[in-house]
């Protein structure tokens, strides 16, 4: 039978058996066989925290046919991921299919092309034990957690809870940053902003604008509305002239190739795409796909990393590509090298693309909308990456009014560099820079035309979205990014929080619970420990301590703490919302429940009467499509909301944005809103070619409601 080759993968087993051909058979373990068991605690305190691995359910099949396929070969070689999770499910088939552990038969490539698997085959090794270690000990500290919090909080709070050694701090962050927000008190303050221009009909035609800065050389604060009409009524008629002007030049650098977080994170802020869906895509593109006369063939290196480091070859071609598309100038002298962060696995490359020759309107025939997507986001990233920085002419004017100083900032684009490609996301809008042109000189005259005042408020700090969430786990060292997707599913799923304007709200489940553990288990929801027990994975990864030796380290406080909250922790029973709607069955008020959707309504008679039915929660608008049923908030199985016809099944109106009572006033398709911070900041049609666009005030004014 010559070789057999196994990954993980259907998707990946065929593509890497277009590139082996005659001699290899590629067979797919379609993930994990082996795991600790559901229904059991799994590992054996006493025996050194052995876990007790079993066949996971359904895998009975899979595992036969690959018996018999290894029995026939004459070489078993164990392609999974290059990973932590990759390396035990590889250790994992050894341990069934009786292979000799000490074997070299295991290889690794970071990339799924004919040239990285054929290299890869001529590299094999053995099983790498610390990597298998490190694997065991985050398996068996989530068992321990999980399987002792879990039972507390299904008799003190709810049955059906779950705890996690990741996941409740995830949830922690949440909730500690709504009580910022609730905390909060805005403190109101005043601006002025002065539009000015040189005297002149054509001058005036391109006014600036400046802000009141400084007043008697101090920095100015106006922090009501009678300070403001004060300090206006003080400039009226005042002489403006220009005091001082500061000219420089500013190289702006392109941001680092994509590892896991930043990819989650930049597809959330530029496609909406949540971390689920970003990850899925992207192995997808790993694994290989079709792209006409090429074949299949992987489209972007391993996505499971935390490492910015770029293969010389790969840069090579990047700079081959960019002297091709753009020109030289846009390429820089050297290769650009960046930073990874400290304990980044430096075996590992940044995401990037196979072949940046592949480009992505070369592919796009071939891939589906989303795919091509963020093909497209993962190409122009990386190229820009190695591209030279951008320059930018900057030019600061201090404008003297009195004893008054404006100042006026704003750039012009030199050198286009890197940003003629790509750009990188922002999580919140900033002010945008004004481009001042002209001669600034002291001593000029400029004219006044309008003088105004705002009002603003201090805002407290936003509340998380996907984006923001992701980079705050990794900023301070929580998880690995390879399981963030996992944890906001999870946190979603539970009750414990939920997705509004795509933004994380905690729920009062997810609060109560958070406030129980940070009573009774602080080291477990604790954010610099949770990042110090990352740390210890890691450093059994590289062989500096044994993984019994930090398990045990955990566990016997952790223990302890349990038997503590058994008798301490109070039992909190949570008010179930009644509402005036009857169960059909029985008669009784229905209440509102939690479920793994979200919420829906119960009979309170639960067990004896099990009568459910959806909770609708309507938004005062009829819908747009058959004019008899209300729009209600409903949720996906991932947590999101959206919009659909209470009459569903009958009506299939839905919309993942919030629809508005108006019609657009050009083509009469209904309106929907585009909201910034939770506001509504303006109303678009439903129909993207008509592109109608406009503020709610401006809207209400113009197009009455009809359905």
């Amino acid at each position: 039978m010559g070789t057999l080759v196994i990954v993980e993968s259907p998707a990946k087993a065929r593509t890497i058996g277009k590139f082996l051909g005659r001699g290899y058979t590629v067979k797919a373990s379609i993930g994990h066989v082996r795991d600790l068991p559901k229904s059991q605690f799994g590992v054996d305190v006493e025996r050194g925290f052995k876990p007790r691995f079993i066949t996971i359910r359904g895998k009975g099949n899979v595992l036969q046919e690959l018996r018999e396929s290894a029995r026939k070969a004459d070489r078993v070689l164990l392609a999974t991921d290059p990973d932590r999770e990759g390396e035990a499910i590889s250790w994992h088939l050894v341990e069934v299919l009786k292979l000799d552990s000490r074997s070299a038969n295991r290889i690794q490539f970071h990339e799924i092309t004919r040239e990285a698997v054929r290299r890869a085959l001529k590299e094999p090794r053995p099983i790498d034990g610390r990597l298998v270690d490190a694997y065991q000990a985050r398996r068996v500290l989530d068992r321990i957690v999980g399987y002792m919090l879990s039972p507390l909080l299904w008799r003190k709070v709810r049955a059906g809870l779950s705890a996690g050694r990741v996941q409740s701090v995830a949830v922690r962050l949440i909730c500690d940053r709504e009580a910022e927000i609730e905390a909060f008190v805005p403190e109101e303050y005043w601006s002025i902003t002065a539009q000015l221009a040189f005297p002149g009909a054509d001058n005036e035609a391109h006014p600036f604008e400046a802000r009141l800065w400084r007043q008697d050389g101090k920095r100015v604060h106006i922090p009501d509305e009678a300070a403001a009409w004060a300090i206006a009524e003080e400039l009226a008629g005042a002489r403006f002239t220009v005091a001082e002007v500061k000219r420089s030049q500013r190289r702006r650098n392109p941001a680092p190739p994509f590892i896991t977080s930043t990819l989650q994170q930049e597809a959330s802020r530029k496609l909406g795409f949540s971390a689920r869906k970003t990850m899925n895509l992207a192995q997808q593109l790993y694994e290989g796909l079709d792209v006409g006369p090429e074949g299949t063939v992987g489209l972007i290196t391993y996505m499971r990393t935390d490492a910015t480091r770029v293969a010389e070859e790969a840069q090579q071609e990047a700079a081959q590509v960019i002297d091709e598309m753009f020109g030289r100038e846009y390429r820089p002298d050297n290769p650009p090298r960046y930073r990874s962060r400290a304990g980044a696995q430096a075996a590992h490359e940044a995401i990037r693309p196979t072949s940046v020759r592949r480009t992505p309107e070369q592919v796009k025939p071939y891939l589906r909308r989303d795919q091509y997507r963020l093909y497209r986001l993962i190409w122009e990233r990386f190229v820009a990456s190695q591209m030279a920085p951008a320059v930018l002419d900057t030019v600061t004017v201090n404008i003297a009014a009195g004893r008054y100083i404006f100042r006026a900032s704003g750039s012009t684009l030199r050198f286009a560099g890197f940003m003629s490609v790509y750009m990188e996301g922002a999580d919140e809008d900033g002010e945008k820079e004004q481009q001042l042109t002209g001669d600034f000189s002291p001593g000029q005259e400029v004219r006044c035309l309008k003088l105004s005042q705002e009002q603003h408020f201090t805002q407290p700090p936003p509340r998380y979205s996907e984006a923001m969430l992701v980079k705050a786990l990794e900023e301070q060292g929580i998880g690995r990014p390879s399981t963030y997707a996992q944890i906001l599913d999870t946190i979603v799923r539970r009750g414990y929080v939920t997705v509004q304007d795509k933004r994380f709200h905690p729920t009062e489940l997810g609060r109560l619970v958070v406030d129980l553990l940070k009573e009774h288990f602080p080291r477990v929801i604790d954010v610099e420990f949770t990042a110090r027990m990352e740390e210890a994975l890691d450093r059994i990864e590289e062989g500096e301590v044994h993984w019994v030796d930090v398990v045990r380290e955990f566990y016997t406080p952790f223990v302890e703490a349990v038997e503590r909250a058994k008798v301490e922790m109070q039992a909190v029973e949570l008010e179930e919302e009644v509402t005036d709607e009857r169960c059909e069955v029985c008669g009784r008020n229905l209440v509102v429940k939690w479920g793994r959707f979200g919420k829906f309504l119960g009979c309170p008679g639960y067990p004896e009467c099990k009568y459910t039915r959806p909770l609708l929660n309507e938004i005062g608008v009829a819908c747009p499509e058959c004019g008899q049923g209300q729009v209600v908030e409903r949720r996906s199985r991932r947590g999101r909301t959206f919009y659909g016809c209470s009459r569903y099944p009958e009506c299939r109106f839905t919309s993942w944005q919030r629809p508005s009572p108006h019609r657009c006033p050009r083509c009469g398709r209904h309106l929907v809103e585009q909201r910034r911070r939770g506001e509504v900041e303006r109303l678009v049609c439903s129909d993207k070619q008509c592109g109608y666009s406009a503020r709610p005030e401006n809207v209400a004014a113009a197009a009455p409601e009809r359905v």
